[in-house]
């Protein structure tokens, strides 16, 4: 009987092992790291129908549930949006870490991009771009987050263009933007903005000589209702550091004037 026992007892204790040998081949063999990016301009969290509505906008970007955000038009302290700090609060409503860049005193406040992310963020820098006659002043939000599994840090860098035409000052953004991830020093960086310009352009052109887009046939974003042209972006850098899995644009075309592009990227070792 004890013998029985104990002979049960060690197929127990084998039959355990097996399993947490099983549990921990499934930990170590996670697969490539993969990376949900989202990039919207939220028009200052105003909706299409004219209501300002901050949760509304949280509920777009967790429909995805993203790893790293890049926001566009975003007001913090501004009279129009009731002194609200709309990165702080949208930053609260998902879960997420926030950094804000300003580029523009506003109304008491500031308006500029913002960046949510569920990664550490180690560093943060807003550059001003180049300014022509006279326009607004667009600036690009670097934000240098930590990677899961010791694979380091990547840049990620949120962005605005100039809307007029013609292309002048995008290009010459675009040309700063691109030098400075050459100077960065970083092996892996995303983009992700409203780049008030398409496909074809001479600005995306310019982008293209570092960049390389996430999607490669056009998916329209801008006007909501009905799209017809594209002017957001998720880039990757560089083209061989990067797999896209998936990219798409989402269907909700109530909450901002922009529909917001999403894309799934999976890092090369």
């Amino acid at each position: 009987m004890k013998l029985y026992q104990s002979g049960a007892l060690l197929a127990v204790l084998l039959l355990a092992g097996n399993v947490a040998g099983q549990d921990n081949a499934t930990e170590l063999d996670q697969g490539p790291l993969r990376l949900r990016i989202l990039s919207y301009n939220i028009h200052h969290g105003e909706g299409i129908d004219g209501k300002l509505d901050l949760p509304r906008i949280a509920r777009v970007i967790q429909s995805v549930e993203p790893d790293l955000v890049s926001l566009q038009e975003v007001d913090r302290g501004t009279q129009r949006t009731n002194e609200v700090d709309q990165s702080e609060e949208l930053g609260r409503l998902t879960g997420m870490k926030v950094v804000f860049g300003g580029n523009i005193q506003f109304q008491g406040g500031d308006y500029g991009n913002a960046v949510l992310s569920k990664l550490p963020i180690h560093r943060h820098q807003n550059w001003l771009l180049p300014r022509f006659d006279e326009g607004e002043q667009r600036g690009v939000l670097e934000v240098e987050v930590k990677l899961p599994d010791d694979l380091g840090t990547m840049l990620f860098l949120a962005t605005h263009l100039d809307h007029r035409r013609p292309d002048r000052e995008r290009i010459a953004s675009a040309q700063w933007i691109n030098q400075r991830i050459r100077d960065s020093g970083h092996r892996i960086a995303v983009l992700a903005g409203d780049l008030n310009a398409q496909p074809e352009s001479p600005t995306l052109r310019e982008f293209e000589q570092v960049w390389t887009r996430a999607n490669k046939e056009v998916l329209p974003t801008f006007p909501v209702v009905q799209p017809t042209r594209q002017i957001d972006y998720i880039l990757y850098y560089p083209a061989d550091g990067w797999r896209v899995v998936q990219v798409k644009v989402l269907e909700e075309a109530v909450a901002s004037d922009h529909r917001a592009i999403f894309a799934e990227l999976e890092l090369v070792q």
